[in-house]
Protein backbone atom coordinates (compact mmCIF):
# COMPACT_ATOMS: atom_id res chain seq x y z
CA UNK A 1 0.00 0.00 0.00
CA UNK A 2 2.97 2.45 0.85
CA UNK A 3 4.50 1.65 -2.54
CA UNK A 4 1.23 2.33 -4.32
CA UNK A 5 0.94 5.95 -2.20
CA UNK A 6 4.91 6.74 -2.98
CA UNK A 7 4.12 6.00 -6.90
CA UNK A 8 0.99 8.04 -7.40
CA UNK A 9 2.83 10.66 -5.44
CA UNK A 10 5.64 10.53 -7.51
CA UNK A 11 3.54 10.91 -10.34
CA UNK A 12 1.52 13.98 -9.37
CA UNK A 13 4.71 15.74 -8.89
CA UNK A 14 6.41 14.35 -12.73
CA UNK A 15 2.45 15.80 -14.22
CA UNK A 16 3.17 18.77 -12.21
CA UNK A 17 6.65 19.75 -13.53
CA UNK A 18 5.47 18.57 -16.81
CA UNK A 19 2.87 21.41 -16.47
CA UNK A 20 4.89 23.75 -14.98
CA UNK A 21 6.88 23.75 -18.10
CA UNK A 22 3.84 24.56 -20.28
CA UNK A 23 3.14 27.64 -18.61
CA UNK A 24 3.58 30.86 -19.84
CA UNK A 25 6.02 33.34 -18.88
CA UNK A 26 4.69 35.22 -15.68
CA UNK A 27 5.91 38.64 -16.78
CA UNK A 28 7.73 40.12 -19.63
CA UNK A 29 11.71 39.19 -17.88
CA UNK A 30 10.42 36.13 -18.16
CA UNK A 31 9.13 36.31 -21.51
CA UNK A 32 12.01 37.84 -22.58
CA UNK A 33 14.92 35.55 -20.75
CA UNK A 34 13.13 32.52 -21.90
CA UNK A 35 14.07 33.52 -25.78
CA UNK A 36 16.99 33.98 -24.64
CA UNK A 37 17.47 30.76 -23.39
CA UNK A 38 15.92 29.23 -26.63
CA UNK A 39 18.37 30.46 -28.72
CA UNK A 40 21.22 29.81 -26.71
CA UNK A 41 20.17 25.94 -26.76
CA UNK A 42 19.67 26.80 -30.87
CA UNK A 43 23.20 28.07 -31.34
CA UNK A 44 24.65 25.23 -28.86
CA UNK A 45 22.77 22.31 -31.36
CA UNK A 46 24.42 24.72 -34.23
CA UNK A 47 27.82 23.96 -32.65
CA UNK A 48 27.57 20.16 -32.52
CA UNK A 49 25.61 19.37 -35.57
CA UNK A 50 28.09 18.48 -38.88
CA UNK A 51 25.24 18.09 -40.82
CA UNK A 52 24.32 20.71 -43.60
CA UNK A 53 21.25 20.03 -43.85
CA UNK A 54 20.73 20.73 -39.57
CA UNK A 55 22.54 23.44 -39.76
CA UNK A 56 20.90 25.23 -42.48
CA UNK A 57 17.18 24.74 -40.60
CA UNK A 58 19.13 25.84 -37.50
CA UNK A 59 20.63 28.64 -38.78
CA UNK A 60 17.03 29.40 -40.31
CA UNK A 61 15.36 29.05 -36.81
CA UNK A 62 17.94 31.33 -34.94
CA UNK A 63 17.54 34.05 -37.59
CA UNK A 64 13.58 33.71 -37.53
CA UNK A 65 13.35 33.73 -33.11
CA UNK A 66 16.05 36.48 -33.35
CA UNK A 67 14.11 38.54 -35.23
CA UNK A 68 11.07 38.52 -33.88
CA UNK A 69 12.61 38.92 -30.15
CA UNK A 70 14.44 41.79 -31.59
CA UNK A 71 10.93 43.26 -32.94
CA UNK A 72 8.97 42.99 -29.84
CA UNK A 73 11.59 44.21 -27.86
CA UNK A 74 11.73 47.82 -30.01
CA UNK A 75 8.32 47.93 -30.30
CA UNK A 76 7.06 47.30 -26.61
CA UNK A 77 10.03 46.69 -23.95
CA UNK A 78 12.54 49.21 -24.80
CA UNK A 79 9.86 51.86 -24.66
CA UNK A 80 8.35 50.82 -21.73
CA UNK A 81 11.87 50.59 -19.95
CA UNK A 82 12.65 53.88 -21.09
CA UNK A 83 10.19 55.72 -19.54
CA UNK A 84 11.34 54.29 -15.62
CA UNK A 85 14.78 53.57 -16.22
CA UNK A 86 17.42 56.70 -15.80
CA UNK A 87 19.94 54.81 -17.51
CA UNK A 88 19.35 55.03 -20.77
CA UNK A 89 22.52 54.08 -22.22
CA UNK A 90 21.78 50.44 -21.70
CA UNK A 91 18.87 51.06 -24.07
CA UNK A 92 21.43 52.71 -26.74
CA UNK A 93 23.90 50.00 -26.65
CA UNK A 94 21.04 47.27 -26.75
CA UNK A 95 19.39 49.50 -29.80
CA UNK A 96 22.98 49.24 -31.56
CA UNK A 97 23.51 45.53 -31.02
CA UNK A 98 20.43 45.25 -32.41
CA UNK A 99 21.26 46.57 -35.61
CA UNK A 100 24.51 44.65 -35.66
CA UNK A 101 22.51 41.50 -35.02
CA UNK A 102 19.99 42.32 -37.60
CA UNK A 103 22.77 42.88 -40.49
CA UNK A 104 24.16 39.55 -39.77
CA UNK A 105 20.83 37.80 -39.90
CA UNK A 106 20.52 39.17 -43.05
CA UNK A 107 23.82 37.34 -44.88
CA UNK A 108 22.69 34.47 -43.19
CA UNK A 109 20.11 34.30 -44.40
CA UNK A 110 21.48 35.56 -48.18
CA UNK A 111 23.59 32.31 -47.93
CA UNK A 112 23.76 28.38 -47.25
CA UNK A 113 25.11 26.12 -45.16
CA UNK A 114 28.81 24.94 -46.73
CA UNK A 115 29.24 28.21 -48.02
CA UNK A 116 32.09 30.16 -47.54
CA UNK A 117 32.33 31.89 -44.08
CA UNK A 118 28.60 30.61 -43.18
CA UNK A 119 29.46 29.02 -40.31
CA UNK A 120 32.02 31.69 -39.20
CA UNK A 121 28.74 34.22 -39.26
CA UNK A 122 26.62 31.95 -37.13
CA UNK A 123 29.41 31.97 -34.54
CA UNK A 124 29.70 35.58 -34.42
CA UNK A 125 26.14 36.27 -33.97
CA UNK A 126 25.88 33.61 -31.30
CA UNK A 127 28.91 35.71 -29.99
CA UNK A 128 27.29 39.21 -30.22
CA UNK A 129 24.02 37.60 -28.49
CA UNK A 130 25.78 36.02 -25.64
CA UNK A 131 26.81 39.05 -25.24
CA UNK A 132 23.38 41.34 -26.04
CA UNK A 133 21.99 38.53 -23.52
CA UNK A 134 24.08 39.26 -20.67
CA UNK A 135 24.30 42.51 -20.71
CA UNK A 136 20.31 42.45 -20.51
CA UNK A 137 19.86 40.09 -17.44
CA UNK A 138 22.58 40.67 -15.38
CA UNK A 139 22.07 44.73 -16.00
CA UNK A 140 18.93 45.90 -17.30
CA UNK A 141 15.89 43.43 -16.09
CA UNK A 142 17.63 44.05 -12.41
CA UNK A 143 16.75 47.78 -12.66
CA UNK A 144 13.99 46.95 -14.12
CA UNK A 145 12.25 45.18 -11.76
CA UNK A 146 13.06 47.99 -9.09
CA UNK A 147 10.61 50.20 -11.19
CA UNK A 148 6.77 50.23 -10.80
CA UNK A 149 6.59 48.94 -14.33
CA UNK A 150 3.88 46.55 -14.74
CA UNK A 151 5.72 43.41 -15.70
CA UNK A 152 3.16 41.46 -15.85
CA UNK A 153 0.71 43.58 -18.20
CA UNK A 154 3.64 44.42 -20.07
CA UNK A 155 4.46 40.38 -20.77
CA UNK A 156 1.00 39.95 -22.31
CA UNK A 157 1.41 42.60 -24.28
CA UNK A 158 4.87 40.98 -25.95
CA UNK A 159 3.50 37.53 -25.54
CA UNK A 160 0.26 38.96 -28.15
CA UNK A 161 2.69 40.63 -30.35
CA UNK A 162 5.09 37.79 -30.31
CA UNK A 163 1.86 35.17 -31.47
CA UNK A 164 1.11 37.86 -34.00
CA UNK A 165 4.24 38.17 -35.70
CA UNK A 166 4.87 34.24 -35.75
CA UNK A 167 1.43 33.37 -37.45
CA UNK A 168 2.12 36.34 -40.26
CA UNK A 169 5.73 34.83 -40.83
CA UNK A 170 4.08 31.42 -41.42
CA UNK A 171 1.33 32.67 -43.33
CA UNK A 172 3.76 34.51 -45.06
CA UNK A 173 5.85 31.04 -45.76
CA UNK A 174 2.53 29.53 -46.84
CA UNK A 175 1.94 32.02 -49.33
CA UNK A 176 5.06 32.08 -51.15
CA UNK A 177 5.35 28.27 -51.39
CA UNK A 178 1.28 28.63 -52.78
CA UNK A 179 2.69 31.10 -55.09
CA UNK A 180 5.75 28.92 -56.36
CA UNK A 181 3.51 26.18 -56.60
CA UNK A 182 1.69 28.35 -58.95
CA UNK A 183 3.99 29.90 -60.83
CA UNK A 184 5.67 26.60 -61.70
CA UNK A 185 2.07 25.35 -62.81
CA UNK A 186 1.60 28.27 -65.16
CA UNK A 187 5.17 27.84 -66.49
CA UNK A 188 4.38 24.03 -67.46
CA UNK A 189 1.17 25.06 -68.85
CA UNK A 190 2.77 27.86 -70.68
CA UNK A 191 5.62 25.36 -72.57
CA UNK A 192 3.06 22.89 -73.18
CA UNK A 193 0.62 25.78 -74.65
CA UNK A 194 4.35 27.17 -76.91
CA UNK A 195 5.02 23.06 -77.80
CA UNK A 196 1.46 22.56 -79.07
CA UNK A 197 1.52 25.53 -80.91
CA UNK A 198 4.81 24.55 -82.00
CA UNK A 199 3.89 21.62 -83.51
CA UNK A 200 0.97 22.85 -85.47
CA UNK A 201 2.96 25.32 -86.90
CA UNK A 202 4.90 22.82 -88.44
CA UNK A 203 2.19 20.91 -89.36
CA UNK A 204 1.05 23.45 -91.30
CA UNK A 205 4.22 24.00 -93.05
CA UNK A 206 4.79 20.75 -93.64
CA UNK A 207 1.26 20.12 -95.09
CA UNK A 208 1.84 23.53 -97.19
CA UNK A 209 5.06 22.14 -98.59
CA UNK A 210 3.79 18.92 -99.79
CA UNK A 211 1.01 20.99 -101.64
CA UNK A 212 3.63 22.94 -103.38
CA UNK A 213 6.17 20.20 -104.00
CA UNK A 214 8.46 20.56 -102.42
CA UNK A 215 7.94 17.12 -99.72
CA UNK A 216 7.97 14.72 -102.48
CA UNK A 217 11.21 13.21 -104.31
Amino acid sequence: MAAKKSAKKTARKSTARKSAGKRQPSDAIALLKADHQLVQGLFDQFEKTRSKDRKSALATQICDELTVHAQIEEEIFYPAAREVLRDEDLLDEATVEHASAKDLIAQIRASRAGADLFDAKVTVLGELVKHHVKEEQNEMFPKIRKTKLDLKALGEQLQARKTALKEGGAGRAARAKAAERLTGSHRRSTQSAKSARKSESEGIIATLSRGMGFGSK
